[in-house]
């Protein structure tokens, strides 16, 4: 285990096992049979255990993978997985919103339009993304360019990692409910492939302002939200203390979701999560979105659009046959 890595706290058998690799690897005798033999025996253990406590995480469990520190963001996967970003930058009303990325990319000799969550490495780099929440200026940027998308026949890729967007008072006065459900309107209508990814949070109407696609799909550990889990505890329990309890209640896990038909596909995280190996993690990404958009574009604009609007309608059915 990487010590550049901040184990979580479910974590403890795996660190307790890499602790011990570490010692004999360390040792005088660690070139001897024996000692490398047990270092093998001991580096399969860890895999195993780390296999098994990660298949079987709590939806709390999730959401603290979900939020890791160090698991990649929007711009870590534009330069593992897309070649000749250029990020193109404000929304033509009031500024330009870091929380957002936009720009044009190329995925092997496709071209596309990238739009993402951005939460930032560093204190400095989140305190300018404001920890991933979007203004409504970032909402606007990104339709502005999905509409250029549109435009020039560029499928659209948008990676969601935001917690919800940005509660502010002056984001409200600018208008940032209605710029989501705008956001929302014309995505249905936009005459392009959209895939949405959500990568680590997709928290509340901050995600869905870039969250409808043709193809809806999420990493393995990370979920996707009415609502964040402390703001389900402090709603119901009146206290962010129950966000555990919230968490289990929400069903929104890539255990839960597929089946109820908000997402389409799951996309599976290296051995330990996203975390641990960026590089293969966008390797997966990049292998779904070459296969996804193959399909999508092979397909008639009409039966896309089509398509598009009966997925999202069918949403909700599991109330409707509750009620009947």
């Amino acid at each position: 285990m990487s010590t550049s890595v901040q184990p979580l706290p479910f974590e403890k058998p795996i660190v307790e096992l890499h602790q011990q690799l570490a010692e004999l690897e360390s040792g005088d005798e660690s070139s001897s049979k024996d000692v490398r033999s047990e270092i093998k025996e001991l580096k399969q253990q860890i895999a195993d255990t780390t296999q098994e406590v990660f298949s079987n995480l709590s939806p709390w469990q999730v959401v603290q993978v979900a939020r890791h520190q160090s698991r990649p963001y929007t711009r870590d996967y534009l330069q593992l997985v897309f070649d000749e970003f250029v990020e193109l930058h404000g929304d033509r009303h009031f500024g330009d919103d870091r929380a957002i990325l936009t720009g044009f990319a190329k995925l092997d000799s496709q071209r596309v339009m990238v739009v993402g969550h951005q939460k930032g490495r560093t204190v400095k780099e989140r305190t300018e993304c404001y920890f991933g929440c979007a203004h409504p200026e970032g909402y606007r940027k990104a339709m502005a360019k999905m509409r250029m998308a549109e435009k020039y026949g560029l499928p659209i890729i948008c990676f969601i990692d935001t917690p919800g967007a940005y509660p502010g008072v002056g984001a409200e006065e600018r208008g940032q409910a209605w710029v989501i459900a705008e956001n929302m309107y014309e995505m249905s209508r936009l005459k392009t492939p959209i895939i949405c990814v959500v990568i680590g949070e997709g928290g509340s109407g901050g995600a869905l302002g870039i969250g409808v696609g043709d193809k809806v799909a999420m990493l393995e550990f990370s979920y996707y939200s009415v609502i964040s889990p402390e703001g389900c505890a402090g709603i119901l329990w009146k206290s962010h203390e129950f966000a555990e309890n919230a968490a289990e209640a929400l069903k929104f896990t890539s255990k839960h979701l597929p089946d109820l038909g908000v997402v389409d596909d799951v996309i599976p995280e290296p051995l330990g999560g996203a975390h641990r190996d960026h590089q293969q993690m966008a390797v997966q990404i990049k292998q779904y979105l070459t296969k996804t958009l193959r399909e999508l574009t092979s397909t008639s604009t009409e039966d896309l659009l089509d398509n598009r609007y009966a997925k999202f309608r069918a949403m909700g059915k599991y109330l409707e046959e509750a009620k009947a």
